[in-house]
């Protein structure tokens, strides 16, 4: 089992006496590794200047290679972009939205979806379902798709709860057999929970998720998986056609190569994709890979649950039931996480849940003083 002491060193510059980072599944510190990779960003735009676009591809293609063997799928089939927002407002621009105005979500879901879809009343009808209970979510969400519906949107790890939602795989056949896209939000499981297309069912669907989290690669490190058929997007950059840039305007537009570059944006800050591709190599050279992850982390969260017995936890006790963090409902979980963060003890809430979240380089120690810390608080 990976050893947190052994890799504490790496994270000199986030790490500092007194402080205990429990926002594992939120911001994790970066490497030490991450910051050369911002420094070599700034270098190649230096001595390229304007030619530095060639560069900066190599580490967006190595960010996109490593989602592929995450995923197990073609890099090929990797869009990426700054944020998820820009890659979910685009995958459904491709949906039909005239013929099928009809979308089906959750009350569990990310801002990012939801309040998208609020501010949409009125231009299209969405389904809320439920979230809880999680265990019959993918069969509920299933029954309210209709031939109406362009698409439907769930996450895999509910980032309230830290619940993994089953059933996936059967809720992708039925949307698909009614004509439905599929969209698999897996931000708070990758790098923390192991997951390949084929495991979640998603051959045909949209996966997006994002580095932000578990993989510490810092802001805009949004990917998407783009199932292999032909989508013409209405929200479109112009490096979704960058190839014919060259070229003479006329009425049509372009494309790229492949599916993935068609949900491609515009001019972006490449500085995030050298970040990331720094991090992954510190990732790939101290054998940090995510099955190790998950190792540690149901190991860490299994402790934290102990710790926290007397307390209302609401994440799953089962391993394989749980992502990577704890949830604990409270009265007032804004002024505990306040309380806490004042001796030292970071760690962030939603609504009335307070979260915790370890991460590779956190001590069994840590824990410990942050699950007494908090039980103080709220006794």
């Amino acid at each position: 089992m990976l050893q947190s002491a052994q890799l504490r060193p790496h994270y000199s510059a986030f790490l500092r006496p007194g402080r205990v980072l429990l926002t594992g599944h939120s911001h994790q510190a970066w490497p030490d590794a991450a910051r050369d990779g911002q420094l070599e960003a700034f270098d190649d735009a230096a001595r390229l200047a304007d030619e530095k676009w060639g560069a900066a591809f190599a580490a967006a293609d190595a960010v996109r290679a490593y989602v592929g063997r995450c995923l197990d799928c073609p890099p090929s089939q990797i869009a990426l972009a700054a944020s998820t927002h820009e890659l979910v407002t685009r995958m459904l621009s491709a949906c039909d939205l005239a013929k099928r105005p009809h979308l089906v979500t959750t009350t569990g879901e990310f801002h990012a979806i939801t309040r998208q879809l609020r501010r949409a009343k009125g231009l299209i009808d969405v389904t809320w379902v439920d979230a809880r209970p999680v265990a019959t979510l993918a069969e509920r969400l299933a029954a309210a798709v209709t031939e109406r519906t362009a698409a439907v949107l769930v996450s895999t790890v509910q980032f309230e709860t830290s619940e993994r939602v089953p059933g996936l795989p059967e809720l992708v056949r039925a949307a698909r057999a009614k004509g439905a896209e599929v969209l698999l939000d897996a931000y708070h499981a990758f790098g923390c929970v192991p997951f390949t297309v084929a495991e979640l069912g998603a051959q045909d669907a949209f996966v997006v998720g994002g580095g932000y989290k578990y993989a510490q690669w810092g802001e805009g490190n949004c990917f998407m998986r783009v199932p292999p058929r032909p989508f013409e997007p209405v929200l479109t950059g112009w490096f979704a056609g960058f190839g014919d840039l060259a070229h003479a305007r006329g009425e049509a537009v372009s494309w790229g190569a492949t599916g993935a570059e068609r949900f491609a944006g515009s001019t972006y800050d490449p500085t995030s994709h050298y970040r990331a591709r720094a991090v992954i190599r510190f990732f790939t050279r101290e054998g940090l890979t995510i099955a190790r992850l998950r190792e540690l982390s149901l190991k860490q969260t299994t402790r934290i649950i102990e710790l926290l017995d007397g307390l209302d936890v609401v994440t799953p006790r089962e391993p394989d039931e749980r992502g990577g963090f704890v949830s604990v409902r409270l009265p007032d979980a804004a002024a505990a996480a306040q309380r806490l963060h004042a001796l030292g003890v970071v760690v962030d809430h939603r609504g009335d849940l307070l979260r915790l979240g370890p991460a590779p380089y956190t001590l069994d120690e840590e824990i410990e003083r942050g699950c007494r810390a908090l039980i103080a608080a709220v006794g």
